[in-house]
């Protein structure tokens, strides 16, 4: 999934996920270098993490 995919499925901004993704806890993929890096993030584990970020209701 790539670090559009993710922000679209997270309701989150590019920007966000470059900067806080792997700080919040969702590890992401680095394939290359420099500012031609682009990140990767497997779907199962955005679906996990996303799970967790749920709030318990009371």
């Amino acid at each position: 999934m790539s670090a559009k995919e993710t922000a679209k499925f997270l309701n989150m901004s590019v920007p966000w996920v470059y900067r806080e993704s792997a700080r919040a806890g969702l590890v992401p993929y680095k394939f290359g270098s420099g500012r031609n890096a682009k990140l990767q993030f497997k779907v199962t584990e955005v679906h996990a993490w996303a799970k967790q970020q749920r709030l318990s209701a009371g």
